[in-house]
């Protein structure tokens, strides 16, 4: 709790800053011309679009890297000194202006909207956007985001324990924090996430330690680089577990949410998290995101997939295949949501029977689909579930309901 009151305060300099540290240290691996690491492994790669960032560089006379952490298709994460406010910070570093278009406005706006002061608990659950700014490339101008640092995603996490399950007291405290979070942006935000997965689950540190270490490392044991046409491709550098320092769950990654002021009908979510009224086309809100917890929880504490929405046919996923499982896990959707579909038809005669009656074979409820659990345990984690898992959204529980729920608290308490 220390922790994130420390870093929730106002950040002004705390007086004397931070001198910059020397990262010169020569003694680094070089990586062949040749060779193709990090972000060159990606689909389309192309070096211009990429702000060429260097490890001891200082970004707007305030944020010193010290480590690459990561990549994607549109931008680079590094580890990085707050000199001003003598904190560690994460910068995302995007690929250039022209490249990205408008697709970072969206995400800028929601923060903007999630950043207000607030007591909500839920608050202190979502991931803090800390600054933004552009900085200038050698071909056009880049975006880069400043965020609290965190330690791994729960599915890194996941994948790291031989079983692949979350613990139930790891995976109730995990529910409770999404929970509150949701809870927090569906009252304070009018905000709907749309895209919850593990991936987009990560956890705090308890405090710095952490980080030091591995600025330590950095300056003893340089990250190995290529260095190619005037830029260097470095490889990331893991953040060390160290024992007793993984803290609390936030939800992250705000770059596909949307207001719920308004009406949605439009497609949404990961598709095997798909809620039924997004494949319907029924006019859809908040609930979607619980439908999308119920599906998730599968994915990270039953070992497999509720949905997979594979189909036999195209083997691929297809809607149709999606709907017959639910069908096959829920038993058939009511009448009242089949008739404000506007895509009803295509999966439905005008009597609700399902047009694609053989892939209605296997039909599995959910007690038997649940097999880790045992009596009472069993019983609650399932009326759980049921409060998620309901064809109609007006009778989903909401997320503060399920913050609260019985199987969730009796693994906390």
């Amino acid at each position: 709790m220390l922790s994130w009151l420390l870093r929730s305060l106002p950040r002004f300099p705390l007086g004397q800053t931070w001198k910059p540290l020397n990262f010169s240290n020569p003694n680094f691996g070089r990586i062949s011309a040749s060779q193709t690491v990090e972000e060159e492994t990606l689909p389309g790669y192309i070096a211009s679009r990429y702000y060429p960032t260097r490890i001891g560089e200082i970004i707007k006379d305030r944020y010193q890297v010290i480590g690459k952490l990561g990549y994607g298709t549109t931008s680079t994460v590094w580890l990085a000194r707050d000199m001003n406010c003598r904190s560690y910070v994460t910068l995302k570093v995007f690929i250039k202006a022209t490249s990205m278009g408008h697709q970072l406005d969206n995400e800028l706006k929601m923060y903007q909207r999630l950043n207000r002061a607030s007591k909500h608990p839920g608050r202190r659950a979502i991931r803090s956007l800390l600054d933004s700014f552009h900085i200038d490339g050698p071909e056009d101008s880049h975006q880069c985001l400043v965020h609290p640092p965190l330690f791994e995603s729960v599915w890194e996490f996941l994948h790291r324990n031989p079983i692949q399950r979350l613990p139930k007291p790891v995976l109730a405290f995990t529910l409770r924090r999404v929970f509150l979070a949701l809870d927090y942006m569906h009252t304070e935000c009018q905000i709907i996430h749309t895209d919850i997965k593990a991936n987009n689950i990560m956890f705090e540190l308890a405090d710095d330690s952490v980080f030091i270490k591995s600025e330590d490392d950095e300056l003893q044991n340089p990250s190995p680089r290529k260095e190619l046409d005037g830029r260097a491709i470095y490889l990331s550098r893991e953040l060390e577990i160290l024992p007793g320092k993984i803290g609390a769950p936030v939800l992250c990654d705000f770059g596909s949410a949307t207001l719920g002021s308004i009406e949605h009908s439009e497609d949404v979510q990961p598709d095997i998290y798909r809620a039924p009224e997004v494949i319907l086309e029924v006019p859809w809100s908040y609930s979607i995101d619980v439908w999308n917890v119920g599906c998730m929880i599968w994915n990270i504490f039953e070992g497999g997939s509720l949905f997979t929405g594979h189909d036999p046919e195209f083997k691929a996923y297809r809607s149709r295949a999606h709907l017959a499982e639910m069908t096959n896990l829920l038993g058939p959707p009511p009448p009242s949501l089949l008739a404000r579909g506007k895509q009803t038809q295509r999966f439905f005669s005008d009597t609700g029977e399902f047009r694609e009656a053989t892939l209605l074979q296997n039909m599995t409820p959910l007690e038997q689909r649940e097999t880790t659990l045992e009596g009472e345990d069993k019983e609650s984690f399932l009326r759980m579930m049921r409060r998620m898992l309901q064809w109609e959204p007006e009778k989903r529980g909401s997320a503060k309901e399920l913050a609260e729920d019985e199987w969730i608290c009796r693994q906390i308490d």
